[in-house]
């Protein structure tokens, strides 16, 4: 159900108590993060990146390494 509600519906269900209760069995999260890489982007890419990430409710630096794994997951043949 939370993937088919706005941003707006999901904090209206999750502001009730009863809806903040953890369900099923906890996740493991991957892998810490290493050291972060500076990479820099002229001013108008930036905002296209900024732009995509917010389209899909995810940081520009969740969004970069999604973009990054998917052209590494990419046949180079």
């Amino acid at each position: 159900m939370a993937d088919q509600m706005s941003p707006e519906q999901e904090h209206e269900f999750y502001a009730n108590p009863e809806h903040q209760l953890p369900a099923g069995r906890p996740v493991r999260r991957r892998a810490r993060l290493s050291e972060p890489v500076p990479v820099r982007f002229p001013v108008d890419l930036l905002a296209q990146v900024r732009l995509r990430a917010e389209a899909d409710d995810r940081s520009v630096s969740s969004w970069i390494r999604r973009a990054v794994e998917h052209e590494l997951a990419r046949d180079v043949h």
